[in-house]
């Protein structure tokens, strides 16, 4: 078992277990949207970013991706993360206004509409890879 601490709460965790998995575990959320219990972790979708605290260093990294450290402290809600996160968001609605879950993350976080320099597409694929993924690791069918 490795202990961590996640927004000042010492929790204990199986090692090689994704901080993404560490947390919910622990009931802390953290947003995503191309995570699934199915598929190896991914990365793409960027929502899940956190700040790592490692040997007096600070890093932005995806929870999904990155394994639980003896010792790491992890914070999900800094004003830098939720700046970041909002710009992603602001990304995916520029490119795909229409989904439902992204019009529900925009309202989240409060943006109402993106940027005009981003452009505004109509797109339902926000490019999470899921549906990819799903094909190729779990159905088998390499479409």
């Amino acid at each position: 078992m490795v202990s961590l601490k996640i927004n000042g709460k010492k929790i204990k965790a199986q090692g090689g277990t994704t901080i993404l998995k560490a947390a919910r575990v622990h009931g802390i959320e953290i947003p995503t949207l191309c995570s699934n219990d199915a598929l190896e972790s991914y990365g793409a979708c960027r929502l899940c970013i956190v700040e790592i605290r490692k040997n007096g260093r600070v890093a932005i990294e995806t929870s999904c991706t990155y394994p639980v450290e003896e010792g790491v402290e992890v914070k999900t809600d800094t004003p830098r993360i939720i700046e970041a996160r909002k710009m992603i968001v602001e990304l995916h609605l520029a490119r795909s206004p229409n989904v439902k879950v992204i019009s529900q993350l925009a309202e989240e976080y409060g943006i109402t509409e993106s940027a005009r320099q981003m452009g505004k597409d109509n797109e339902y694929c926000i490019l999470c890879g899921l549906c990819v993924r799903a094909c190729n690791d779990v159905v088998k069918a390499g479409a």
